[in-house]
């Protein structure tokens, strides 16, 4: 007869899961079984459950569909949460099976005893404990159906012993996958919305992550409001690309141009996107807000209308409405900032005549150059991010992912992980950084053992380089953010990576290329600029005011050498080129 595990492992088949992604434990051992009796559903095994939960978002992210981790009783659960947490910010629908204590010795204060019903309540949007083996399959498709379409992440907390239970069975339903609907708003909030956009004079869009699959609407939107495109960081994969209305991103990563265009308009609407930063919003403009969760509307600034639909189609029920405009002073005004603010950052992208160390935006300008036309981009959450924003070029095919809600460090590689695995054949690159990659370093005997041809380009400043940023901008003298790295290089060697280290920028073009083309995982050590700064799009008085205070505190500690390779970084090598 089938246990509940065998249950477990059909349903989750039925489902277009292909993998499972964890460490095996005791507890976890009759669901492990039913797994390898099966055969069709693969065990991933990683190093760190953490790293199962971020490789199982990831796949989630790059299908849309259904993903699985799991982890043992107690701690191996536990390791579990801040990928979950990440999986549920990011809004990717992930199951994960929790392995409990055995049932009976539950509030004993057993051996591994903790309560992952509970633990895991804020990091999903669904987590219930299976008692009795009569529960399922009922909870289990409850779970998954909550994922699927809430778009989060599901726990089944399960003692070990109740996987090896007799299935009581159930009448198979349908599979759990996403069902396509169409969601806009009514007719009247239609028309609403078209009045405030039809009087205005300077529109500007704000989108964002939500516009997937609506790109060719986004565009014709645009194009009949004359209007400039600004987008979110989770957004940039599905805006920038083929789209003559872009004038970069805005936020504390942004161009000058995306903060302008949306400062000088009187009127926003903003589609798809949850863009948390109450500072960057226009100060007068009316807003208008779409999105396919209610409960977003108005959470990070007051909006005048409020739509509750996809981007898609809300947008090809909205043109129609619209009064086509001939006036593009807005729009020309903007995209010739967005020129020449791109001119500024593409300046900065360059060899610098061979002087080290090397400007990491020129590592993430030739990653992008070189990489694959359907590339997957896994940026270390940290200065990573903002050369991956402002540098790599999207055009459809490629894929832009990363922990953009969560903000966790260390999650490239274990991402990578579940990227590769689920699309073997396709380039998948980590842009790590090397706090990042130190902190689930033996990440990299699961690249290797799992014979995931993944490329890693580290950025080695021996720092948590955003952290000092954020301390120089906030006035403090920098402390506690330096890092004695070892020649990662040679660690991926000794584990059995492809490994070089990059000192030089005329070698990097070359080192990259290699490491791209190898035919299995590849890291590039590549030893980057500390002192770079990455400004925001907007400079507060109080930033100003805490750079001076860094600069006087620093002085005053005796480091004042970090202020002459701060300024020989950022001004000097660039005044006298």
């Amino acid at each position: 007869m089938p246990t509940v595990a065998d249950t477990i492992v059909e349903i989750i088949r039925d489902a277009g899961v292909k993998r499972v992604y964890g460490i095996p434990g005791d507890s976890l051992n009759g669901f492990t079984d039913a797994l390898r009796r099966a055969g069709d559903v693969a065990w991933e095994h990683v190093r760190h459950e953490e790293a199962a939960a971020f490789a199982a978002a990831a796949e989630a992210a790059l299908t849309g569909e259904l993903a699985v981790c799991a982890g043992s009783c107690g701690p191996g659960n536990l390791h579990l949460i801040n990928g979950l947490f990440d999986a549920n910010r990011s809004r990717v629908p992930v199951l994960a099976i929790a392995a409990q204590i055995p049932g009976p010795e539950i509030g004993s204060t057993y051996f591994q005893e903790t309560h992952p019903q509970d633990m895991f309540r804020e990091a999903a949007v669904y987590a219930e404990l299976v008692s009795i083996p009569e529960q399922l399959p009922r909870v289990l498709e409850i779970a998954m159906r909550t994922a699927v379409e809430r778009r989060g992440v599901a726990v089944v907390v399960v003692p070990g012993e109740i996987f090896l239970k007799e299935s009581a069975g159930r009448r198979k339903s349908a599979p759990i996958q996403y069902s396509p609907r169409v969601t806009r708003p009514a007719d009247a909030e239609l028309r609403a919305a078209a009045d405030i956009l039809n009087g205005a004079k300077k529109v500007t869009i704000l989108a964002g992550a939500g516009v997937e699959g609506g790109h060719p609407e986004l565009i014709r939107l645009a194009g009949a409001l004359k209007a400039p495109v600004v987008h979110a960081l989770r957004g940039k994969e599905f805006i920038e690309y083929d789209n003559p209305y872009d004038v970069g991103m805005t936020g504390l990563l942004g161009f000058s141009s995306g903060y302008r265009a949306m400062e000088s308009c009187d009127a926003l609407l903003m589609l798809g996107t949850d863009f948390p930063y109450q500072q960057f919003y226009p100060s007068k403009a009316k807003i208008i807000q779409v999105d396919l969760r209610g409960e977003n509307l108005g959470r990070r600034t007051p909006v005048d209308l409020g739509l509750v639909g996809s981007v898609k189609d809300t947008a090809e029920a909205l043109i129609p409405l619209l009064t086509e405009r001939s006036d593009t002073k807005h729009l020309d005004s903007s995209t010739a900032h967005y020129a020449k603010a791109r001119k500024s950052l593409d300046e900065l992208a360059v060899n610098d005549h061979n002087r080290t160390p090397i400007h990491p935006q020129y590592v993430a300008r030739l990653i992008s150059e070189l990489a694959t036309d359907d590339a997957v981009f896994i940026p270390d959450v940290g200065s990573p991010v903002v050369w991956a924003a402002r540098y790599l070029r999207m055009n459809g095919k490629r894929r832009l992912i990363g922990s953009f809600s969560h903000g966790s460090m260390a999650n490239a590689v274990p991402h990578a992980i579940g990227a590769q695995a689920a699309f073997p054949d396709r380039q998948v690159v980590a842009l790590a950084g090397d706090g990042g990659l130190a902190m689930l370093l033996g990440e990299l005997l699961t690249l290797r053992q799992n014979k995931l041809p993944v490329k890693i380009v580290v950025f080695n400043n021996s720092s948590l380089n955003f952290v000092e940023v954020e301390m120089k901008a906030a006035g403090f003298v920098n402390f506690g953010t330096g890092l004695e790295n070892p020649d990662f290089a040679q660690v991926a060697q000794a584990i059995g990576l492809h490994g070089q280290r990059v000192e030089k920028p005329d070698e990097l073009e070359s080192a990259l290329r290699t490491a791209f083309a190898h035919d299995g995982p590849a890291l590039i050590d590549v030893v980057t600029a500390r002192q770079e700064l990455s400004i925001p799009p907007a400079i507060t008085a109080e930033q100003v005011k805490g750079f001076t205070l860094y600069a006087l505190r620093t002085i005053m500690s005796g480091r004042g050498d970090e202020l002459v390779d701060l300024a020989d970084t950022n001004i000097f090598r660039r005044l006298f080129d």
